[in-house]
């Protein structure tokens, strides 16, 4: 899930006379939004939950060789 915050964003390069447009600093927010709304990093996805299969195995063959 994206979290998005509010930040003001640096103005669009201008016009000739140094004034954006309205539609500039429109379009230049939605771009904006959408990149960081849908952002495809899920760091949930790369987050380590604990030993895997590897570990359990090497456990388990130690406890056979404790036991034996």
């Amino acid at each position: 899930m994206a979290t998005i915050t509010s930040t003001s964003l640096r103005s669009p390069a201008g016009s000739r006379d140094g004034q954006s447009s309205p539609l500039a600093g429109l379009l230049a927010f939605w771009r904006q939004f959408f990149v960081r709304a849908f952002d495809p990093y899920r760091p949930e996805l790369h987050y380590m939950r604990g030993p895997g299969p590897a570990c359990r195995a090497k456990l388990k063959a130690s406890s056979h060789r404790r036991s034996a």
